[in-house]
């Protein structure tokens, strides 16, 4: 057995800091680094890219909408020449810096109200498609496992990897728990790690209500941002490894 793990990263703005890449990166195998428009900042995001070369880590691109004061969970009913423009934008810039890291990017995670609009909404989530496979169609799709994303984008041509969430709190009907709502962000680093075994043994997850929901998933984020979230990633990585789960990325 195998699974990915990834973490958002790159997200530290000027004199702001966000997360402990540093730390992370010592334990994931794929970083979703910010592009700057959700978060981080030139310097910074060179500085991850620089580190996640050094530990091997894959690199993808965590495009979002323009929201740096609602670090990209706000919604938005972004025009499609808008959104289309703006993650070439975000992918160009990102493989840029990561050329510069000696590195390259290798795939495309949506961040925050993005990833959540795109997961359903069929308009923005085909100018989503359109965008990369306008900047690279060789880049792969991280989308929400058991969203209607998935298909859509494996009917334009892109190669897509399913993702699960270690820290958020699941719907009975396989969505995430709104942010706003109890049990969305969890924090008990034993309850995550035996839920995560759970999906990768069986493809199921336990929802909020005490269900069982079914996830097909090749990848699990934990959350850069979150209190505790290197010590969750590390105790995850953790059990994976004593139960025989090694930890590699989705691509090669």
């Amino acid at each position: 057995m195998k699974m990915d793990l990834n973490s958002d990263l790159g997200e530290s703005l000027g004199a702001w800091r966000m997360g402990d890449d540093a730390a992370m990166l010592d334990v994931v195998s794929s970083a979703n680094v910010a592009c700057g428009f959700h978060a981080g900042d030139p310097a910074g995001i060179l500085e991850t890219l620089r580190a996640a070369q050094a530990r091997g880590v894959t690199v993808g691109a965590h495009v979002a909408y323009p929201d740096l004061i609602g670090f990209g969970r706000r919604n938005m009913d972004v025009a499609s020449s808008d959104l289309v423009a703006g993650i070439i934008y975000q992918i160009g810039a990102l493989q840029g810096l990561a050329q510069a890291a000696g590195t390259r990017v290798r795939y495309v995670k949506p961040h925050g109200a993005l990833y959540n609009t795109i997961a359903h909404d069929r308009r923005q989530a085909q100018d989503v498609i359109h965008a990369i496979r306008a900047a690279d169609p060789g880049l792969v799709l991280v989308a929400l496992a058991g969203s209607p994303l998935i298909a859509w984008a494996r009917e334009a041509g892109l190669s897509v990897v399913a993702e699960a969430f270690a820290d958020r709190g699941y719907t009975p009907e396989g969505a995430l728990v709104s942010r706003r709502e109890p049990g969305a962000v969890l924090h008990d680093v034993d309850q995550i790690a035996e839920r995560m075994l759970s999906l990768v043994r069986e493809g199921v997850v336990r929802a909020v209500d005490g269900s069982d929901v079914r996830i097909a998933a090749d990848s699990i984020c934990v959350h850069g941002d979150s209190p505790g979230a290197v010590a969750i990633a590390r105790h995850l990585r953790q059990r994976f490894e004593q139960e025989g789960v090694r930890i590699s990325s989705f691509v090669g």
